[in-house]
């Protein structure tokens, strides 16, 4: 046992066996995942002259229970979470644009505002898909491997560690995806740097609020996960 009666566990000791609060955290993601891409993609905003995506704003404390996640639980359980977000976002996918070419009804206004709130082109949608699926998991993979050369110490270099990685993978994913072509090759460079700092920078700021958390369901949980016998394949969903 370790201080204050947290048992340090092997990941593939703890197996499918079910705790506390794991599903909230995970209903969290999911929720946070869905709503910053359709609520806060589709608008730009200004402040102090730079220009971003709303949804930037919210985005990030998916990373950051993408975090928690992997910390309190370890990597296959964030791996299944990923994947839950990942079958999610293409649900959403699907209805919006099912929704969207619907016939509208003879006299309904809101056509043109539905298009330009939720039409967004495939090529975008499959950039967002493969850059979250494949960052996602790279943050967690990160995370959870420093834990263990690091014996579960420096939180906060783990968890901004991981980020500068995921981010990483993502914005080098999805941006060139989603605008290379319509874009210039400068545009994109710009815009996947930028927002790249700026989720790195919304995760360190959250560190706090991360230790909270994380400090706050190990002790409710009474254990702390270790990966070191853990396939880490993103290729399945077991917890075994």
């Amino acid at each position: 046992m370790s201080d204050a009666g947290i048992r340090k566990i092997d990941a593939t000791v703890l197996g499918a066996r079910p705790l506390r609060y794991y599903d909230f955290f995970m209903a969290a993601f999911v929720a946070i995942l869905l709503l910053s891409n359709l609520i806060g993609a589709a608008k730009l905003s200004s402040l102090g002259g730079v220009t971003f995506g709303a949804g930037i704003l919210f985005f990030p404390l998916g990373y950051v229970i993408g975090d928690v996640l992997t910390e309190v639980y370890g990597y296959a359980r964030a791996r299944r979470c990923v994947w839950a977000g990942f079958a999610a976002m293409l649900f959403m996918a699907l209805m919006s644009w099912v929704v969207v070419a619907l016939p509208p009804a003879e006299g309904w206004p809101d056509q043109k505002a539905y298009e330009a709130v939720f039409g967004s082109t495939w090529r975008i949608v499959f950039a967002s898909l493969c850059a979250f699926w494949a960052g996602e998991l790279a943050n967690s993979f990160v995370l959870a491997k420093m834990k263990i050369l690091t014996q579960g110490r420096h939180l906060w270099m783990r968890t901004i560690g991981s980020t500068v990685v995921g981010q990483g993978v993502d914005s080098l994913l999805f941006y060139p995806l989603a605008f290379y072509g319509d874009w210039t090759t400068a545009q994109v460079l710009t815009v996947m740097v930028t927002n790249w700092a700026m989720k790195v920078g919304w995760e360190a700021v959250l560190t706090p609020v991360t230790y909270v958390a994380v400090n706050g369901l190990k002790r409710r949980e009474g254990l702390d996960v270790y990966d070191a016998g853990t396939d880490f394949t993103p290729f399945r969903t077991r917890l075994q």
